[in-house]
């Protein structure tokens, strides 16, 4: 199964346009710390291998693979394309975190805020489950959610310009009350080459579980997981008075 949004395969080009580095590296660096400090606890030792499922472009393993050896999954050839040219010594496979099975074990896994693409709890299972069953003994999992207590409608604007090309993409986000469980993001893309303008909508439904499923989630997987709070990764791109608040939740494998 191939993802079907272009925002991930056709227009994942605009990634350059609109996001740098550093627009990843203090989230990945906290990812970075609680993952060590979790798994020298665990196992003993620092971890030394990552699985990274929903990697995308890689924007985090800029950071990422200064401390582990990455194997990165995902669903978008697109930005795994984008991945590769990244960081062509890391190893990206194109498939989905609800069914691959790698047959390799790792010191960690990390899903990051795509497990929001899960829409059922179903779902939910099946992606903890894949990440726990390519963890050793005392390895670490960690994803990064929005618990539907603190999640709200929210609008963001992202722009870049370089090359004679102009990227503007503005981001809706809904909860729409008639589709439960969910939550709506919609992408409008202006672009414009050398100034000819075209234009581009994508839809997306993603999925919005409260506090309490997904710790029945984990704790069905045999993970017992703490939280800590994820701060201002999107701040600088909301608009008005939008709040965006992120929970990373994090365990160890028994």
């Amino acid at each position: 199964m191939t993802s079907p949004w272009i925002a991930y395969n056709d227009l994942a080009w605009v990634e350059d346009w609109l996001a740098g580095p550093e627009d990843y590296e203090r989230e990945a660096a906290v990812h970075v710390k609680l993952i060590q400090q979790a798994a020298t606890s665990s196992l003993g030792r620092a971890p030394r291998t990552l699985l990274h499922l929903g990697c995308g472009a890689g924007g985090h393993d800029r950071e990422f693979k200064r401390h582990f050896t990455i194997t990165g999954v995902d669903l978008s050839p697109g930005m795994l394309n984008m991945a590769r040219a990244r960081h062509p010594e890391i190893e990206y496979l194109e498939d989905d975190m609800r069914s691959v099975r790698l047959e390799r074990l790792f010191d960690a896994v990390i899903i990051p805020d795509c497990i929001d693409y899960m829409t059922t709890l179903d779902e939910l299972h099946q992606a903890v489950r894949t990440a726990v069953e390519h963890l050793h003994p005392g390895g670490v999992l960690l994803v990064v959610g929005k618990p539907a207590e603190t999640f709200q409608d929210n609008n963001f604007a992202y722009t870049g310009e370089k090359d004679g090309v102009h990227v503007t993409l503005l981001e809706n986000n809904y909860v729409n009350p008639y589709r439960p469980g969910t939550y709506e993001a919609t992408f409008f893309y202006l672009i414009r080459h050398h100034g000819d303008l075209t234009t581009h909508t994508d839809h997306h439904v993603l999925g919005l579980f409260p506090q309490a499923a997904r710790d029945q989630v984990f704790q069905e997987a045999g993970m017992a997981m703490r939280q800590e709070v994820l701060d201002e990764a999107y701040d600088s791109f909301l608009l008005n008075d939008g709040v965006y608040p992120m929970t990373i939740f994090i365990g160890q494998k028994s």
